[in-house]
């Protein structure tokens, strides 16, 4: 994806820049080129031949454009064209070359090599005084930043004063929202400064402008040529190693408190946040004492979920319940797009997903609103949890594929191995074993190669609750209680604490609970200390599990009276399942049938078959009718990937072309194609057109 970006979406560029890059270019390791134009001439040379054998006038018209419309839109061609009283007529022959045409904006190129060619052949002369006249029209209110470009693209030379111009600018672009132009201004600011000291921090700031922007390969260029432990660590968390990432971030953070600014306190507390984040991928949490230390040495309050942590990870749950608290419920529309991330992360501890859900919109929202494209995919990543274990299993697969997606494109590849093991979770609650299999793959493949203990437990939990769910207990409790045991990079504490109720029930069903009983007993001190009533629910049904005969019969109640407080109906719907699984075997028929046809239209609700299959089992054990009632429609069958893969398949997409766009193999798009028919009860792609045709018509 970001090999086609790069080249401006040509397939046909695309796989000449391919053959040309490095393997650690292929593979992400390195960043692109920054221009690739420059290393596919011959691409270009057709453009370029085309433009020459234009007239004069209309090389002119192209020129004036292209310099208007790349790398800063000013959107100032038709002013600069009234201005010097130039004849738009001889468009007419681009027109005819069908090179470009006449917009009611200005000019609309072909495709953007045009663009490039018609800048690129014109004399550097004509150029400078292209920019010139654009500046020259750019007078109105907000427009200072632009005219201050075009004033630095016609500069000879290196010049103090057009690089302090540039620079204001620059402040001023990036307090509007508009990275990816401050970028710009900053780049060619450091171009013309004659002070190598002040052109390293402009190059470093526009690198951290071309991260908000989402331009990651252009990020990491422009940081390789300066020296700023912040901005390497801030690449690092998302792009890099982060174990490193929390070194470079604790130094950095080190550096910008000790720094001139007013501002300099701020700016260190959001590199400790960062540096959080990194704690919590890696999954080595005990540095999070670390930097909470290196906070009160630099004289700073701990920042976001950084108190919380520290104290969880040393046991002090009641102090950890106060600051997360603390933290979650700064929460509110129009704050910090990084403190309201926290604030996510802090309610999902807290079991609280319906506000971890509203802080990470809101994170995003705030992003958005801000340029700040990274982030947006990041809360991305920590709302897919909440609607995870609240049932929204359809929206919310949808909306990590498409965060997915935006990860790879703007180079987020430790994102995208989190999304990964989260759509594992995903294919392991809807029973799609070998969807579930090929993610939680990719991830721990990335995962283990780059220190994410997060994704790495994530897809090791996901394999768990594949397990689990077709009943394969032995496997299930192995993958669950080696969850931590590896060590930072390799596995999470807070995972392996998470996924406890999961590890007891495949325990009990093996008959070795010694461990179990004593992650149980902690994660009930846990629950008891945040009061989290999905918390305490799934701490009941493990003390049903635990116990033996019909005394478990009370603690089941109380699990499902707590469930009703809560949220997380997939895990009601598996207390429901247990419970009349227990509820038969102590000849409670009555009771159990109830409990097991409410498990059944749970599970079949939420697209889960082989849950559902489970409660069918019991219910035939019981000697009950194992069905649901039936569903409206056909396509609630289905789970949200395979619907994806059946809409773009009726659409008439081949399945090389689904798997392109979904990230997934041809081999696994074709495996779900084949659930789709099944599910379905159909045979071929044309009733499959006919039958989404009849559901959206009905």
């Amino acid at each position: 994806m970001r090999i086609l970006r790069s080249v401006h979406g040509d397939p046909r560029a695309a796989a000449a820049l391919a053959v040309r890059l490095t393997d650690r270019q292929l593979t992400g390791s390195d960043p692109l080129p920054r221009e690739p134009a420059a290393l596919l001439p011959e691409l270009l040379a057709p453009y370029r031949h085309a433009v020459r054998a234009l007239p004069d006038g209309t090389r002119l018209l192209l020129l004036l454009a292209a310099a208007d419309q790349h790398p800063v839109a000013t959107h100032a061609f038709l002013r600069a064209v009234a201005a010097a009283r130039l004849d738009t007529r001889p468009l007419e022959a681009a027109e005819a070359a069908g090179l470009a045409h006449a917009t009611r904006g200005g000019v609309g190129f072909a495709d953007p090599w045009t663009r490039i060619a018609a800048y690129e052949t014109a004399a550097p002369a004509d150029r400078r005084d292209a920019h010139r006249l654009l500046a020259r029209v750019l007078h109105g209110a907000g427009e200072s930043p632009r005219r201050s470009w075009h004033r630095a693209a016609a500069a000879l030379g290196p010049s103090a004063r057009l690089a302090a111009e540039l620079t204001a600018a620059a402040v001023r672009a990036r307090a509007a929202g508009e990275p990816a132009l401050s970028g710009a201004l900053a780049e060619r600011a450091a171009d013309l400064t004659p002070d190598p000291r002040a052109g390293s921090r402009l190059l470093a700031r526009a690198a951290a402008d071309a991260w908000n922007s989402g331009d990651g390969d252009r990020a990491r260029h422009l940081a390789a040529h300066t020296d700023t432990p912040a901005l390497d660590g801030v690449l690092a968390l998302r792009t890099g190693h982060a174990g490193e990432a929390f070194d470079a971030l604790a130094e950095g953070a080190e550096r910008a408190a000790a720094g001139p600014s007013d501002r300099a306190g701020e700016h260190a507390r959001h590199l400790l946040a960062h540096a959080t984040e990194a704690a919590v991928y890696t999954g080595d949490l005990r540095r999070c004492r670390d930097a909470v230390h290196l906070a009160h040495r630099l004289g700073l309050e701990p920042p976001g979920v950084l108190d919380g942590l520290a104290a969880a990870v040393d046991g002090r749950y009641d102090d950890a319940r106060d600051l997360l608290e603390a933290t979650a419920g700064r929460c509110g529309p129009g704050g910090d797009p990084t403190l309201l991330l926290h604030a996510g992360i802090a309610a999902l501890m807290l079991g609280d997903h319906p506000r971890a859900a509203t802080a990470t919109v809101r994170a995003a929202g705030a992003a958005r609103a801000r340029g700040l494209t990274p982030l947006v995919s990041q809360a991305m990543e920590f709302r897919a949890h909440a609607d995870l274990w609240t049932g929204r299993l359809r929206a919310a697969e949808t909306a990590a594929l498409d965060a997915l997606r935006q990860a790879h494109t703007t180079g987020q590849d430790n994102g995208a191995c989190h999304l990964q093991a989260a759509l594992a979770m995903f294919a392991a609650l809807t029973g799609d074993a070998a969807l579930c299999r090929e993610r939680a793959a990719a991830a721990r493949s990335y995962a283990l190669a780059h220190g994410l203990g997060l994704p790495a437990a994530l897809a090791q939990w996901a394999l768990a609750l594949l397990d689990l769910g077709f009943g394969r207990f032995d496997p299930a409790a192995a993958r669950l209680r080696a969850l931590a045991g590896f060590g930072p990079g390799h596995g999470h504490r807070a995972v392996r604490h998470l996924a406890t109720p999961h590890y007891v029930e495949a325990a009990v069903h093996t008959g070795d609970t010694r461990i179990a009983r004593a992650a149980h007993a902690d994660f009930d001190r846990w629950a008891h200390a945040v009061r989290s009533a999905d918390d305490l629910a799934l701490s009941a049904r493990c003390h049903a599990l635990l116990t033996p005969g019909a005394d478990a019969v009370e603690h089941y109640r109380t699990a499902l009276d707590l469930h009703d407080r809560g949220a997380r109906a997939l895990e009601r719907a598996r207390t429901e399942l247990l419970f009349g699984g227990a509820l038969r075997r102590l000849r409670l028929r009555s009771e159990a049938r109830d409990r097991l046809h409410s498990a059944l239209e749970a599970f079949e609700a939420f697209g889960a078959p082989h849950c559902a299959e489970r409660a069918r089992a019991e219910l035939r054990a019981l000697g009950a009718p194992a069905t649901a009632r039936p569903p409206r429609s056909r396509t609630p069958h289905l789970t949200a990937q395979q619907l994806r893969v059946a809409r773009m398949a009726a659409d008439g997409a081949t399945n090389r072309e689904i798997a392109t766009c979904l990230a997934l193999s041809p081999r696994t798009i074709d495996h779900h194609l084949r659930g789709v028919f099944t599910r379905l009860g159909i045979r071929s792609r044309i009733e499959l057109v006919r039958l989404l045709e009849e559901e959206y018509d009905a």
